[in-house]
Parts: C-alpha cells; structure tokens; sequence
C-alpha cells in the first residue's frame, strides 16, 4: 500500500485544547484514517515548522487526499503537508526511467 509522509501544524486554538487536556492526536485521527482504508505506521510531535510528523499507508492519492481535507475542514490545522513517499528501490527505478526520458532543458540564449 502507497505510503505518505504526513506533516501537520496546529493553530493557536488546537494548541490551547491540547494543553488544557494533552492527549495522543494519532490515536485520535486513527479512526477517520482506517475509515478512508489507511493505517497510521508511525508518528511524533516534533519542533520546527510542523508540530506532528507521520507515516502513513493509504490505499491510493484520493484516499491520502481526502484525510488531508478533512484534517484541513476541522479547523485545528494552521497547516498540512501530504508527501507520497518512494521506497528506495521505487526511487532507483525512477531515475532508471527519468534517464532515458529524452528531456532537454530549455536552451538558454546567446
């Protein structure tokens, strides 16, 4: 199953929430996750730009695009970011292909 690297940023709003009753947001999305035929594999609050990372298994881009959404409609997120992710083999047989593409970039002018 397709996996996607999950990157969120709460608001103001989310953050006094979680403060005043801290509580696991993976277990929390977990259902709506399953619902669209995903599973949460791994997550973290971090530092930085985005306060939560995961990864993800959803079923196909739709599906990966819906939670995204929904997440974004429910009005605690400042910010979501939805990557596909490559394995490593997935990534070499890009470049594989991404070679023999015939691409040329643009000629630049004399």
């Amino acid at each position: 199953m397709p996996q996607y690297l999950l990157q969120v940023a709460y608001n103001s709003e989310a953050w006094a929430s979680l403060l005043k009753s801290p509580h696991n947001r993976l277990e929390a999305v977990r259902p709506a996750v399953e619902k669209l035929g995903g599973k949460i594999e791994t997550g973290w609050f971090c530092f930085g730009d985005y306060d939560l990372v995961a990864v993800l298994q959803m079923p196909d881009n739709v599906s990966a695009a819906a939670f995204s959404l929904a997440a974004s409609a429910g009005g605690a997120v400042k910010a979501i970011k939805t990557t596909p992710l490559l394995s490593t083999d997935e990534g070499v047989e890009a470049m594989k292909k991404a070679a023999t593409a015939g691409y040329r970039r643009p000629k630049r002018k004399a």
